[in-house]
Order: structure tokens, then sequence, then C-alpha cells
């Protein structure tokens, strides 16, 4: 069924939990993470860094646990030949704390299209294409200039400041989720127009691909 953006709720990571080890992933249609006495739980939100590119710096939502491994949800990690047997390794953060981002307005993403590169062989007449991966992801968006000491606003000057990792989470009113990890720029400039509100501006440069969940 079709949704429309009305109501939509965006939300910032504050604060990341102290980073653990992870010593293996598995390969399968949604990977097992093995982290020592990890302590997550089943609908937490982490970001993997992991030793496959694919997979680094990707957010997802914790499946399911055991006491020294879990679950995570949408991340097929089946393809052996992109992601390499025993090449997963590396760390994972939970998100701890997420901030509302109250009163923006004129969202807009662009970025995530197909790249291509035009090639012609000398023999041949005729040039083909080839994929050459996707363009960075980037979203923006405008903030009421008077959420200046506000959480939300606070939140966004941190993080823009620190230049520090981030997850952007996005909760349609149907209850759908995209996650996507990010970096902040945030531009306390206000912007003037007559005839409408007094705004700021942010982008959300993301690091990787969002990571989506139905309703």
């Amino acid at each position: 069924m079709a949704r429309t953006p009305t109501g939509t709720i965006h939300s910032v990571a504050t604060v990341l939990a102290a980073a653990k080890t992870v010593t293996g992933i598995t390969n399968a249609a949604e990977a097992t993470v093995s982290v020592l006495a990890h302590g997550y739980g089943v609908g937490d939100i982490v970001l993997i860094f992991s030793g496959w590119g694919r997979l680094n710096a990707r957010a997802f939502k914790v499946k399911s646990v055991t006491t020294d491994a879990f679950v995570l949800a949408k991340a097929n990690t089946s393809n052996v030949e992109l992601f390499s047997p025993g090449g997963g390794a590396g760390s994972v953060q939970k998100v701890t704390t997420w901030v509302d981002l109250d009163r923006t307005m004129n969202h807009s993403s662009s970025g995530g299209d197909a790249k291509t590169v035009n090639v012609k062989f000398i023999e041949s007449d005729v040039e083909i294409v080839l994929n050459d991966g996707f363009t960075a992801v980037q979203r923006t968006f405008e903030m009421d200039a008077d959420m200046i000491d506000t959480p939300a606003y606070d939140a966004l000057k941190t993080l823009s400041d620190t230049d520090a990792f981030t997850v952007v989470r996005r909760r349609a009113k149907s209850g759908a989720v995209s996650l996507v990890p990010a970096k902040v720029s945030f531009n306390e400039e206000e912007t003037l127009t007559e005839g409408s509100a007094v705004t700021v501006k942010g982008t959300f440069n993301a690091q990787n691909i969002s990571t989506r969940y139905g309703a």
C-alpha cells in the first residue's frame, strides 16, 4: 500500500556504546555475529565495522541473541564471492541514545544511483556499458531556526562539530524503518525567505547504504 511522508519521524544516534570485538561473522541469509558476552537484546540497533567492505559501516536491527552471538536482521552475507569466508571480523557498537529531530521540513535525498562506465574495445564499433558501483547517498533537510538550544538542535550541532559517526533512523507512520550510518553537516546560517519560516540547514552524508525494514 502506498504511503506519504507525513508523520515520518527522523532521529539521530547521539551515543554509541563502547566498541566490542567481533571475532567472526557467518555467511548466511541473515548473518550471525560472534561477540563474547555482548549483552545485546532483540530489537537493538547496532553499527557494524567489518573486514567485509559491503558490510562495513552498516546499521542493522538485532533479530535474535545467544550469550556470545546475535543475528543481524536482513544482513545477507551468503554470497561467498562477495563475502570471503572468515573475513568479516571487526567491531560493533550499539546505539544507546536517540534524539528525535522535531520541526524539520523539506527533506530530500540524492545518490544511491548506479554508476556506469562506457567502454569501447578497439575491434568493436559499439560501446558497451559496465556497472561501476553506486553514487554516495546524501540527505538534506531544513529545521526551524527557533529550535536553537533544544536537544535536537544541539545534537545536530555536536555531531557536526565533532564529525562523529551516527545512525540516522527514519520511522514512517506505518511503522516502516530505515537506518543509515552517516556523518552530519549542520549549517546554522539562517535562511530568510519572505512568506516562509526562518530555517537552518542540515545534511546527512551517508557512510554506506540504508537498511530498510517493513512495517
